[in-house]
Formats: C-alpha cells, structure tokens, sequence
C-alpha cells in the first residue's frame, strides 16, 4: 500500500509529466473503446511488471491514471496501442457489473462462442499463465482455489477477487467486460479441467 503523501506526490508527479512534457499521448477524448482491455491486461503484466511490484489497479481513479500511463509511455518505450490498451485495462478494473447494469449494460447470459480454453488464453493467461501458476507476483496457483465450489468460484470471477496478501486484485471478469455468464462458466470448467 503506497502511503497517501506518496500518492499526492505520484499524482502531482503525473500530472506535470503526464499533461505538460507528453500532451496529446492519450488525449483528453481518448476513451477506453479506444483501447482493448484483454490486451491491456497483457501489455501490463508484459511491462509494467518489469519495473513496478504489481499494484492493484483500483488503486488510483481513472482521472489519475491518464497522466500516470501517459508517463510511463514515455519512459518505457511503448506504442500508442500499448497505452491505450494498458489504460483501458486500468480503468475497467474501477468499475464493477453493478455499474455496467447501471449504464444500460445488462449482463448478457448467451456465450459469445468462444470454448473456455480460448478466453482462458486471451484473457486469463497475462497474469494466471499458460500452466495455472501465476504468471506475476502475487497471482495465486489456481489448483489451491479449486477446492471452492462452482458458485463461489464464479461469483470472484464475474465480481473480482484479491487474495489475502496479495499486491493486486483480479479485475471483474478478469478486466474483460465482454465475457458473458456462459463465458464464465466456460472459462471456469476449462480451468477445472486442465489444472486439477
């Protein structure tokens, strides 16, 4: 947990780099449809994680996250595609499926047709990895949650969930809104399946 004059010093700090030295990175009408979040679950654990003990994303608002990748696009040499996509995984991990519901969003229940091994690999795999075992510091194994039942099991993946002493949560649906229930269930019978 960052101390909070630490974190007045980072926004301050992002906010003159972010807005002053790098304008228009990601401009102030760039939104998250600009960027996609399964990818930017990705590039974050791809990059961020190089340099950074991973954090959890809902640390900081959506309004102070701009500047803070606009930044870091900087010092860390990625694409404007990187950025976004980075900045759109940061952002969805602040807003639940209460709020989606809220917006007009209903949560949708037929399965977009992809098999749970394919969402497993597009937007689990960043920071669960290929076998299971986290990919990152702080993602659990995934065998030592599968004693859990089904419901409960769904119900931290569709919410979010962070492990008692771990750096980060999992954002809801792992940070990609568009799952479905059905894709939940998918995703969750493939993981059963495959790391028993």
């Amino acid at each position: 947990m960052i101390k909070p004059r630490y974190k007045v010093i980072l926004t301050i700090y992002g906010l003159v780099f972010g807005f002053a030295l790098y304008p228009g990175l990601v401009k102030a009408d760039d939104n998250t449809k600009n960027g996609d979040i399964a990818r930017g679950s990705q590039e974050w654990a791809n990059n961020c994680a190089r340099c950074h003990n991973m954090r959890d994303p809902k640390e900081f608002r959506d309004d102070l996250w701009r500047p803070i990748v606009n930044h870091m696009r900087v010092r860390a040499g990625l694409t404007g595609q990187q950025t976004r996509d980075i900045l759109a995984f940061l952002q969805s991990s602040n807003y639940t499926v209460v709020a989606a519901a809220v917006e007009g969003d209903t949560t949708r229940t037929e399965s977009s047709g992809l098999s749970g091994e394919q969402i497993y690999k597009q937007t689990c795999v960043a920071c669960h990895g290929a076998d299971g075992k986290g990919a990152i510091p702080g993602v659990p194994d995934l065998r030592t949650r599968l004693s859990k039942s089904d419901e409960t099991l769904l119900q931290s993946i569709k919410n979010g969930f962070q492990s008692p002493g771990s750096p980060m949560a999992m954002p809801p649906k792992g940070g990609n809104p568009n799952l479905t229930d059905a894709d939940l269930e998918a995703v969750l019978s493939y993981i059963r399946q495959a790391f028993k």
